[in-house]
C-alpha cells in the first residue's frame, strides 16, 4: 500500500483514476505475485482507513535515513526551518466545510474594503453577488536545511495559524540534539520562543517592528550585534521569567534585517553562520514552489475533506521520498544538495517507472541518472523577478524592531543573563 501511495503520488497524469491504474501497472511489473487494490474507489477507501498509521511508520523510516546521510557542515547545530503555504481544493459541500475560514469578511481589512467600495459595489453586487471563499489547506512544514528536505508537517483549514502547528509539532515529533528552528518575520512571540526554549531547542527567526525588546546596548551601526531581553507586560505579570536573546543586524541583498536567536554565544553561532543560515532558510519556500509546480498539486483534486488529505500527505511524502533517493546517489560524489533538481530527479523517476520492462543500457541506470539530477551551473545575466508583479495592500515594509532603553523602561526585577 506504501509504494503504491508513493507511486501513485509520482504519477505526472492529471486525472486520479489514470493515476491510480499506472501506479497499479507499475507495482504489478515490480511485484507480479501481489494482491492489490484493483479500483480507484478501493484504493482510495483503504489509503483514508490506514493513512493515520501507515504514514508515520513510512515518515519516521525515511528520516533515519536522513540522518544517516547527513548534511552541510553547520557547525554544532542541526538547522531546520518552517514556513507555511495553501493550495486550493475543489468548491465541494465537503471541502467548504472542513477547509473554509469560518469568520471570511469579518476582519478589520476586510470591513474597511467593504465600506471604502460599498457606494461602487452595491449595484454589480445585485447582479452578480458574491461567492462563498474559495477552499484552502494550509501546509505547515518543517523542513532540514541541511539536506534540503521536509521533516514534517502539518495540515489545516484556510485560516490555520502556522504558530499553533509548529507547536504542536515541536511537542509531538522528535528531534536531533542542538536542532535551530530558523523561521521568518511571521514566527514571534514570547509564549513561541519560550516553549522552544523550554523543550531545549534554539532558535533563529527574523523580527521586524512587530516585536519590542528591552536593552542597554546601541544598534545604530550597519552590524550590530548584542544582548536583548523580551519581557513583555503580561508575562511580568504573571510572574514569568525574562527570555534573554541576541539581536544581530545584518544585511542581505540590498535588504537590511533584523535577526534575532537564543544563542548568545557568538563562538557557537558567528554572525557569517546566522547570516547564512538565515539564507538557505529560503529553501522551504522553493520546496513549495516545487510541491505546487513539479508535482502540480497547486489544486488539489479529490473532493472529500478525508481523500484530499490523504492526497497531500502522499504526496509530500512522495517529495521526501524522491529528494531523499537522489540525495542519497549525490552524497556519494560529494555534491552539494542545493544543486540538487527536483524536477531532474521526477523525470529519472518517470522515465525508470516507464521502462520497468526493458533492461537499461549500461551508464544509464536509476542511480546514475538521479546523479545527474543537478540544476545548471550557468551564469544568471538577468533577474528572475516578473515584468508584471501585482503589489499586495496588505503586506507593508518589515522595520527595525521596537528596542526601549532598559533605563527608561518600567523597573524590572534583577536578571542574571547566562550565556
Amino acid at each position: 500500500m506504501a509504494t503504491l501511495g508513493l507511486l501513485w503520488a509520482w504519477s505526472d497524469l492529471r486525472c486520479l483514476t489514470d493515476a491510480f491504474a499506472d501506479a497499479v501497472r507499475h507495482c504489478q511489473l515490480l511485484w507480479p505475485h501481489n494482491h492489490l487494490p484493483t479500483t480507484y474507489q478501493g484504493f482510495m477507501n483503504a489509503l483514508v482507513r490506514c493513512n493515520a498509521r501507515l504514514l508515520p511508520v513510512v515518515r519516521n523510516e525515511l528520516l533515519r535515513r536522513i540522518l544517516a546521510i547527513g548534511g552541510q557542515d553547520f557547525g554544532e547545530w542541526v538547522p531546520i526551518a518552517f514556513d507555511g503555504s495553501r493550495s486550493d481544493a475543489p468548491r465541494t459541500a465537503s471541502n467548504e466545510a472542513a477547509f473554509c475560514s469560518q469568520n471570511y469578511g469579518k476582519g478589520m481589512t476586510a470591513k474597511y474594503r467593504k465600506k471604502k467600495s460599498k457606494g461602487m459595489r452595491r449595484k454589480r453586487n445585485q447582479q452578480s453577488p458574491p461567492q462563498p471563499p474559495k477552499p484552502q489547506v494550509w501546509i505547515t512544514m518543517l523542513w532540514h536545511v541541511g539536506l534540503r528536505l521536509p521533516w514534517c508537517w502539518r495540515l489545516g483549514p484556510s485560516d490555520s495559524s502556522e504558530r499553533n502547528h509548529v507547536r504542536e509539532m515541536l511537542e509531538e515529533e522528535e528531534f536531533p540534539n542542538n536542532t535551530l528552528f530558523c523561521g521568518d518575520a511571521g514566527f514571534v512571540g514570547f509564549d513561541f520562543w519560550s516553549r522552544i526554549r523550554e523543550l531545549g531547542h534554539h532558535f533563529l527567526v527574523r523580527v521586524g517592528n512587530n516585536v519590542s525588546v528591552l536593552s542597554d546596548e546601541l544598534f545604530t551601526k550597519p552590524d550590530a550585534d548584542g544582548r536583548v531581553i523580551c519581557w513583555p507586560k503580561a508575562a511580568q505579570a504573571a510572574g514569568r521569567p525574562p527570555l534573554p536573546l541576541r539581536l544581530v543586524r545584518v544585511r542581505i541583498g540590498k535588504t537590511d534585517m533584523w535577526l534575532l536567536t537564543s544563542v548568545l554565544d557568538r563562538q557557537r553561532l558567528s554572525r557569517s553562520r546566522l547570516r547564512r543560515l538565515y539564507q538557505q532558510r529560503w529553501g522551504v519556500e522553493v520546496e513549495f514552489r516545487g510541491l505546487k509546480q513539479t508535482l502540480d498539486r497547486a489544486k488539489l483534486r479529490c473532493r472529500t475533506a478525508s481523500r484530499l488529505r490523504a492526497e497531500l500527505d502522499w504526496s509530500i511524502l512522495g517529495l521526501m521520498t524522491a529528494e531523499l533517493l537522489a540525495s542519497r546517489a549525490q552524497s556519494k560524489n560529494g555534491v552539494d544538495p542545493s544543486r540538487r533538481s527536483l524536477s531532474q530527479t521526477m523525470r529519472s523517476l518517470r522515465g525508470a517507472l516507464r521502462q520497468l520492462s526493458e533492461t537499461a543500457p549500461r551508464g544509464q541506470s536509476v542511480e546514475a541518472s538521479l546523479r545527474r539530477a543537478i540544476i545548471d551551473d550557468y551564469q544568471r545575466r538577468r533577474p528572475k523577478r516578473a515584468r508584471y508583479r501585482p503589489k499586495n495592500p496588505d503586506k507593508k515594509e518589515l522595520g527595525p524592531p521596537k528596542i526601549t532603553p532598559l533605563t527608561t523602561a518600567a523597573p524590572l526585577k534583577p536578571l542574571k543573563m547566562k550565556a
